[in-house]
């Protein structure tokens, strides 16, 4: 296993002299490339069968379905969301192809980007449950292989990476959200892949800088060499299409570009610029406002083109007869329909039986029923349950509880870049929802769901500090690497917790005298180690956290399969479903 946390012993002075900039900024992840993509698609197999598995089942319009899916198969016939008769849902479970639409555009609460997502199922397979499902469960399935990989980027281990998706696999809410055509899991889907391409992108052009650094320092002036951030563009992409989703997802653009800059400037701190703030304010902080910002802005607008280029949207009207003025001529209008949709969310106070508030998510206090019903003469009991429990997998969420606070003290303590960034990320989703409830704004648990992967996260996390490192690793994941063998990386795990800024991972030894006139110099040098962290039974450690890692692992396994009845509409009598509802406030 890679090396997770602070090592406990001593390193060799020239050791540290042979060590490469290149390895101190990004060290390599230990393991072979077919095992870290053969473990991850392994575990997405197995939660592609748990979500396509009865996906059409129940044959019936659940919860908010009742929008997204009508609003999709609008997309497709007319480019934008159209009203629909009486009864629509009833006539489309009858007959797929039934006529449902009134006259007039409707109006809508959200972009069009989840309904277009929705729409290509529909296309493929038609309006039935099956064919508006499809997609959501395959976005569901992609974020397990999604997590799987990005957190063995972060932790350095495949068999993390491998319980993170796992961990994903198994979390009732995101399993209730990947068999419902509602947006949520679309949101969770877009920020996850938007974050792995920011990670990937550290490592990437952290490597380019200690390439450039390493191979021509005297080039190089106070501000250090300019690096190309080139997936910061894929992440632009994807969190401009988590925005044209739900708005929530602007969110993450302003906390992770926040944090980018963050990691450039302990990037070129740690690698010895003489002005590292200058430099990564204008040679990283103002590329990555086009890359994230402005990228995302575009395809945003990209994600409207239904209304923009095909008349009859609500508020659109007519359209001109030159294709190429109609993005101009539509802006003006767009403006004014996203001032109403505004409006419509500042406005929506109305009470509704499963609303929760922000505070109460982490601890599931509220879960939604998207689907319940008493079937007659379907069990061996007197009266029969059946139902789909919006609610997360109470061992996974209460575990992540315990991880995040944990991980606040790993961060206030040694800096681990990914403790700032995963809590970053839940917090995004999460106290960003505190304003809007303190104005009475309704709201559900489901909205919950983008926090999922940073809650796996979490937990991955603490499961590399409890296991620590093997005993036999070597290079920059060794066990025998403590933190001062990174100089000004940072107190955080190997490698890891590279230097990343005072807000995501900078430490004490970053100020360093060691570090400050490495640009220039004839070849960059390690500042020299601190005092070594107190040794520590490392095969003991390993044991016991083993353990409690493979015992937690077991009871959320266990936990989701008890609670997978209730989740994926199964009939259950009735006692038995009564004994899946542990709080009086989850019916």
């Amino acid at each position: 296993m890679a090396m997770t946390d602070n090592a406990p012993a001593t390193v060799p002075a020239e050791r540290m002299e042979r060590t490469p900039l290149r390895v101190w900024l990004a060290p390599p992840i230990p393991g072979g490339a077919a095992w870290g993509w053969l473990g991850p698609l392994l575990v997405t197999v197995f939660a592609g069968f748990l979500r396509f598995y009865r996906l059409g089942d129940p044959k019936a319009v659940v919860f908010d379905e009742t929008y997204y899916a009508k609003d999709a198969l609008a997309l497709l016939k007319f480019g934008w969301e159209h009203n629909t008769v009486k009864d629509a849902d009833k006539l489309l479970i009858a007959d797929p192809d039934a006529r449902i639409w009134a006259d007039g555009a409707s109006f809508i609460a959200h972009p069009p980007m989840g309904k277009w997502m929705i729409a290509i199922g529909e296309w493929m397979f038609g309006a039935t449950p099956f064919g508006w499902r499809f997609v959501p469960a395959l976005v569901g399935t992609l974020s397990v292989l999604i997590l799987a990989r990005v957190a063995r980027r972060m932790t350095g281990s495949t068999l993390l990476g491998c319980a993170a998706g796992l961990l994903l696999a198994l979390d009732g809410l995101q399993f209730v959200t990947s068999r419902a055509a509602l947006l949520d899991i679309f949101v969770m889907f877009w920020i996850l892949a938007g974050f792995a391409c920011l990670v990937n992108d550290r490592d990437r052009s952290r490597r380019q800088l200690a390439d450039k650094i390493e191979n021509g320092a005297r080039r190089y002036g106070l501000y250090g060499p300019y690096v190309l951030h080139g997936w910061r563009i894929a992440a632009g992409v994807c969190l401009g299409l988590a925005c044209a989703t739900k708005w929530t997802g602007v969110f993450y653009i302003a906390a992770f570009g926040l944090m980018v800059v963050c990691w450039d400037f302990g990037a070129r701190r740690a690698a010895g610029v003489r002005n590292p703030l200058a430099g990564a304010l204008t040679l990283d902080a103002v590329p990555a406002f086009f890359q994230l910002v402005v990228v995302a802005a575009i395809a945003y607008l990209a994600s409207w083109w239904g209304w923009i280029f095909r008349p009859g949207g609500w508020g659109r009207g007519e359209v001109s007869s030159n294709p190429l003025w109609r993005p101009f001529e539509a802006m003006p209008k767009l403006w004014h329909y996203h001032s109403e949709i505004l409006n419509f969310h500042t406005g929506l106070d109305s009470k509704h039986p499963y609303q929760s508030w922000p505070w109460d998510w982490p601890i599931l206090r509220r879960p939604v029923a998207f689907f319940y019903n008493e079937p007659k003469g379907a069990c061996d009991a007197a009266r029969c349950s059946r139902e789909i429990l919006g609610i997360g997998t109470p061992a996974l969420w209460w575990g992540a509880l315990i991880a995040l606070v944990a991980l606040v003290f790993i961060w206030a303590m040694v800096r681990d870049w990914r403790a700032g960034a995963i809590l970053l990320g839940f917090l995004a989703g999460w106290l960003t929802w505190f304003p809007s409830a303190f104005a009475d704004r309704t709201m559900f648990l489901f909205y919950a769901t983008p926090m999922i992967p940073f809650m796996v996260l979490a937990i991955v996390l603490v499961f590399g500090y409890l296991i620590g490192p093997a005993p036999n690793a070597a290079g920059a994941h060794a066990a025998g690497v403590p933190a001062a063998d990174h100089g000004a990386v940072g107190y955080g795990p190997v490698g890891y917790g590279a230097g990343d800024g005072a807000l995501m991972g900078l430490s004490p030894e970053d100020d360093d005298p060691a570090s400050e006139a490495l640009v220039g110099a004839t070849a960059w040098q390690p500042p020299a180690p601190g005092p070594p962290p107190p040794a520590l039974p490392a095969g003991m450690r390993r044991v016991v956290g083993a353990a409690a890692v493979g015992a937690f692992m077991l009871l959320v396994l266990a936990n989701f399969a008890y609670f997978y009845p209730i989740l994926s509409a199964q009939v259950l009598p009735y006692d038995s479903w009564h004994a899946r509802i542990w709080l009086r406030t989850w019916v």
